[in-house]
């Protein structure tokens, strides 16, 4: 079972709803510890001063912020704790939007909402498939660890997803900060009708179970047969080609894909069991990931003992 991350009550208007927040992805990272070579010594970092070199313990440690010039303003945990913004136990609906209306940008990370108790479930489920139906997903703000968060809250088809998101100072400004950023009329009409053919031809629907993480699958695998005694044989990449004909690519690249025919496009959007059209998901990078299936170990030679 998911623990809860934090407790408390959704509100929107009068209504209070008891709701546990639940982390909705899982980090399947691999975390590796460092050693020293030829040993099975760990290595460990210590805390020290740069000027003499002696570590220093944790008590003695303040935080500061670097002003530049070698001018730091150092503050105390007591004057940060002044500064923490007030607890509370209630994530406060302000808004209701449309969901379209958010830049993917502004989101940050997932996670479930769900009802603590029998007795909030028929409110939770009152908001969540009245907002489904619609079409909106509402606007929070809440304090977690000592920190307020700005959230979008938005239903799915059984439960009340919250996204943390940035606050607007905290995006940056492509246009105002990325250099060689393309104007308009930059490619002929020629090349914009080959580019909508290519992503016409691979145009599909989205299922998440069709992509894995190849890397840490490959990296499971190798330590995997390293502990059976494996040596591995490690093959080289080949070169990369680099194409210049925009056109040449685009043309091969629509052949690849089936000469160019498109796929079948769905007639009509899956009904939920209310029998609405589902609210649209947010994209991809905000959506929980699934377990994946183990990919195929990589080729190894087994070491014969001497």
């Amino acid at each position: 079972m998911a623990r809860t991350t934090w407790k408390g009550s959704l509100s929107f208007g009068l209504v209070n709803i008891p709701v546990g927040l639940y982390a909705a992805t899982q980090d399947k990272s691999i975390h590796f510890n460092q050693f020293e070579e030829g040993t099975t010594d760990r290595i460990r970092y210590k805390k020290v001063n740069e000027r003499t070199g002696e570590e220093v313990e944790s008590g003695r440690i303040v935080k500061g912020v670097d002003l530049g010039g070698g001018e730091y303003v150092l503050l105390s945990d007591d004057e940060l704790a002044a500064a923490e913004p007030e607890r509370s136990r209630s994530i406060e609906i302000t808004d209701f939007v449309s969901l379209d209306e958010i830049d993917p940008v502004y989101f940050n990370t997932t996670y479930y909402l769900a009802p603590e108790g029998d007795a909030a479930a028929k409110a939770y489920g009152l908001l969540r498939q009245a907002m489904q139906e619609s079409g909106k997903v509402a606007i929070a703000t809440f304090v977690m660890r000592n920190k307020e968060y700005l959230v979008a809250i938005r239903p799915d088809t059984d439960v009340l997803a919250l996204e943390t998101m940035h606050f607007s100072d905290e995006v940056r400004s492509p246009v105002n900060e990325l250099p060689n950023l393309p104007g308009a009329g930059i490619v002929t009409d020629q090349e914009l009708k080959m580019a909508h053919l290519l992503i016409d031809s691979m145009e599909g629907e989205w299922e998440p179970e069709r992509y894995h993480d190849t890397h840490r699958q490959k990296i499971e695998a190798l330590i995997e047969q390293k502990s059976q005694g494996m040596t591995i044989a490690v093959a080289k990449a080949p070169p990369a080609t680099k194409v210049v004909d925009l056109m040449a690519a685009l043309s091969a690249s629509i052949e690849r894909t089936g000469s160019g025919q498109t796929k079948t496009k769905p007639t009509t959007r899956p009904k939920t069991a209310s029998g609405k059209a589902p609210l649209k998901r947010a994209p991809a990078k905000i959506t929980a990931a699934k377990k994946t299936a183990k990919a195929p170990a990589a080729k190894a030679v087994r070491r014969k003992a001497s």
